[in-house]
């Protein structure tokens, strides 16, 4: 390209402090955060850093982008830089980088990265540098009469730059001032340099020429936002503006179509300007279809024009947070992506469960959380400052951790009843869930069960005593608080007269129940005896009941031998006496 002379060398040192704050000694400091400079010319980034003691740099390199992988290429693999890189400075604390015969797809943001021989040392300085690469172009305004030159750039040149203004070739005049005025002629020529770089002149225009010169020559902009494409242009004095319109599509065979008339465009976009000398196109509620080349359209009394084209991006918001998921004390890195630059730079602003992250606000396209806990767990977004209405879709952080406030609830509650049935459930508060449970008796070193719910059916005595449980996941394990479980006898006596005593007051109670059914039938029973028990004075008195038993446990029972042509009162072995005749 003409414009890219091997001798054009435009160094920028602006040793104003920009300050990339790091952490545990971690630390990026560029001399500027933002350069504009000329197309053709060349530029030095540069950068001082620090890191721990004990840390020795190991690798160090600027980069434009993230690659697809975990770490980012250094621009010396990507072809586009070949043999335009120089790299001065040492590995211990400062490099710089220069960059020459400058293109405008060399516009971009930035950044130093370096690494260390211990783990983990690594770090990236961000925000980086915003280099934007931009031409000459001399706008014409005014009227047919009045007409002002304006020495146009696509960025403010940094170092407050003196123009230069030629007239059919030769310099007129030097100036800090972009403005020209002057009794032009239809017949000359005019163009503009920077004092410093007179090689690197805009192109020459001419009164009676066809001329269109756009704000703007490319744009990035949010879906769903509004944004004005603009341009100024001029055409022969003795013609009429007859119609101005914008169009995207041009075949070489027809004329281009007036994007009012496009099916799609219908109250999407206005048109605006004095349709004299300038002319804006507004395109409201973008849309990613909407990424084009725009161009403006001119027909007059004599002829007609069209400038070249504006390329307008649109881009939405993407948040790419890794990884998705963590556990507890590890880092996760949220990155708000769009597919072009903002110009200006513009601050991003997080969010987590839809509310604003406080003090998050930075120019910095990456978030860091260090060192994370369940608090972080949550669903996160981005979005660009000045368009909050339009955030990136929400990604979900999820947090790992053991089992945690592990408890045991009881049911029924309160008092439990020999006999009855109890459970105990085992709850925790884990991620992923605790997926294993196992419940012990407190002194009891074996296991009682496992599973989430333990029951034990026709509860005794034997059972009371103090229960816990152990809730345990992939990240570790939790033991609950002991619950105490006291079970209560149906006959509370019953340990202290012992059962051989029950069982005789039993057989006791059935006795004298039978003798009362004896008397409420009239003393009349087919298998026994049913004569009156007379005392003998000649003898000893018998025993009215002779109830034998074998011992003085469970063996009372045992011994009732039951007649199977009896009921339950002859079944026991009783014995009538008489006195004799």
């Amino acid at each position: 390209m003409a414009l890219r002379t091997a001798g054009s060398v435009l160094v920028v040192f602006l040793w104003s402090v920009a300050v990339v704050l790091g952490q545990d000694g971690w630390n990026v400091t560029y001399t500027k955060n933002r350069i504009c400079v000329l197309k053709g010319s060349s530029v030095e980034l540069s950068c001082s850093y620090t890191y721990p003691s004990g840390h020795t740099v190991t690798t160090a390199f600027w980069f434009t982008e993230l690659g697809t992988g975990v770490e980012p290429d250094s621009l010396g693999q990507d072809p586009e830089y070949s043999g335009r890189l120089e790299y001065h400075g040492d590995k211990k604390n400062g490099q710089s980088l220069k960059i020459t015969d400058l293109g405008e797809s060399d516009s971009a943001e930035y950044k130093f990265r370096f690494m260390t021989n211990q783990e983990g040392g690594k770090y990236m300085g961000s925000p980086g540098v915003t280099l934007s690469v931009t031409g000459l172009q001399v706008k014409v305004t005014g009227g047919h009469q009045d007409k002002t030159l304006t020495c146009s750039t696509t960025c403010t040149l940094t170092d407050n730059p003196t123009y230069i203004w030629y007239k059919n070739g030769h310099k007129v005049k030097e100036d800090t001032s972009s403005l020209y005025s002057d009794s032009f002629s239809d017949a000359d020529r005019y163009s503009c340099a920077i004092k410093g770089h007179e090689d690197l002149h805009s192109p020459a225009v001419c009164q009676n020429c066809w001329i269109v010169t756009y704000t703007h020559q490319s744009i990035c902009a949010l879906k769903g936002s509004t944004v004005d494409i603009s341009c100024s242009y001029t055409y022969p004095i003795d013609h009429e503006i007859k119609t101005t319109f914008w169009f995207t599509k041009w075949e070489s065979d027809m004329d281009p179509e007036d994007l009012s008339s496009v099916p799609g465009y219908e109250g999407h976009i206005e048109y605006l300007g004095d349709k004299k000398s300038e002319g804006t196109l507004r395109i409201t509620d973008l849309r990613l279809s909407d990424s084009a080349g725009y161009r403006f359209r001119l027909i007059t009394s004599g002829d007609k024009f069209a400038g070249s084209p504006v390329s307008l991006t649109v881009t939405d918001v993407v948040l790419e947070m890794v990884p998705t998921s963590v556990s507890e004390s590890e880092s996760v890195t949220l990155t708000c992506r769009t597919k072009c630059t903002m110009d200006p730079i513009a601050a991003f602003i997080w969010y987590k469960n839809g509310q604003p992250i406080p003090n998050s606000n930075t120019y910095s396209l990456v978030y860091s959380l260090f060192s994370v806990s369940s608090e972080d767990t949550g669903r996160y977004s981005c979005a660009v400052e000045g368009h909050e209405d339009l955030p990136s879709g929400e990604e979900t952080l999820t947090v790992r951790y053991g089992p945690r406030n592990t408890s045991v609830s009881v049911s029924p509650s309160g008092e439990i009843v020999e006999g009855s049935s109890v459970t105990l459930t085992c709850s925790s508060d884990a991620n992923p869930p605790a997926d294993k449970y196992t419940w012990y008796k407190k002194n009891i070193a074996s296991p009682k069960a496992s599973g989430h719910s333990y029951s034990i059916t026709n509860i005794s005595s034997e059972d009371r005593g103090e229960y816990y449980c152990e809730a345990r996941n992939i990240k570790g394990t939790e033991t609950s608080i002991p619950v105490h479980i006291n079970v209560m006898s149906v006959f509370p006596w019953v340990p202290v007269v012992g059962v051989g005593a029950v069982l005789t007051a039993g057989a006791l109670l059935l006795t004298i129940y039978c003798t009362l059914k004896r008397r409420s039938t009239g003393g009349n029973d087919a298998t026994t005896d049913t004569q009156s028990v007379h005392h003998d004075p000649n003898s000893d008195t018998y025993t009215g009941l002779n109830v034998r038993t074998s011992s003085t446990d469970y063996d009372t029972l045992a011994s009732v031998h039951p007649d199977p042509n009896s009921d339950m009162c002859t079944s026991l072995n009783v014995k009538n006496t008489r006195s004799p005749e």
